[in-house]
């Protein structure tokens, strides 16, 4: 079983296509504007890099940060396929250092659910010290509710023309254990399988906060694209 995204990596963005992209991106722009954050950023688990390619072509400077390999190789390619010059490195966000601070982060998508909960402290302070004085970092997680109801225990599938894939969740403590297969079509017309598995962790919102203010953060939270919480929390914190 290989690691997660080795084979996701290639497809995310296209497969998560109506996740509502365009609209997600300018919530994000804006809550940047709103907390003043300056044009020099981050995204931490950029992913195929759509929000850093977005943030880009809104006027900012930013470095996409992820663990995958195959993630940094799409978002590259898709960087230049689109004239976005764009800079993407290897980067845990518990163990990122920058050689300056930058102005603002973002970790947008689920990235802190891949954080166990005894590593969320020490992600937020690499994140703090990452900053300057006052800089924005804004983030959402994935409910419990979400986790727990509706994606733990479930299964999931989708079949496109060049790409078919499964997706297994079992729910344990803490955790949704999750088992992913692909089958990719192949230039002559056969399917290459692939198998992953990943881990998301379910936090409550009140340890997150408690976290995130051990480690220097004013936050405020509010529900996906500013609304209903259910599903998806954001949390908008400015360094201390």
């Amino acid at each position: 079983m290989a690691n997660s995204y080795s084979a996701l990596g290639r497809w995310f963005e296209y497969l998560n296509d109506d996740c509502g992209y365009e609209q997600w991106s300018q919530y994000l722009i804006k809550t940047l504007e709103s907390l003043g954050a300056g044009l020099c950023g981050i995204d931490i688990g950029c992913g195929n890099g759509y929000f850093t390619r977005a943030l880009v072509k809104a006027g900012y400077s930013v470095t996409g940060f992820d663990v995958s390999p195959e993630m940094l190789s799409r978002a590259k390619e898709l960087s230049l396929s689109e004239g976005v010059r764009a800079e993407f490195l290897f980067g845990d966000i518990t163990k990122l250092k920058l050689n300056a601070p930058a102005d603002f982060a973002v970790a947008v998508n689920d990235c802190l659910n891949y954080v166990p909960a005894e590593k969320l402290k020490s992600a937020f302070s690499h994140v703090r010290r990452c900053l300057k004085k006052g800089g924005a970092f804004v983030f959402d997680v994935s409910s419990a509710h979400k986790l727990t109801s509706v994606i733990g225990g479930n299964m999931f599938a989708e079949d496109r023309d060049d790409v078919t894939y499964l997706w297994f969740n079992t729910l344990k403590e803490g955790r949704v254990e999750m088992e992913l297969t692909f089958f990719e079509r192949q230039a002559d017309g056969k399917y290459a399988r692939f198998d992953e598995s990943h881990v998301q962790y379910i936090h409550e919102e009140r340890d997150i906060i408690r976290e995130l203010e051990a480690a220097g953060f004013s936050v405020r939270t509010e529900g996906h694209l500013g609304q209903d919480k259910t599903e998806r929390i954001n949390f908008i914190c400015k360094r201390l």
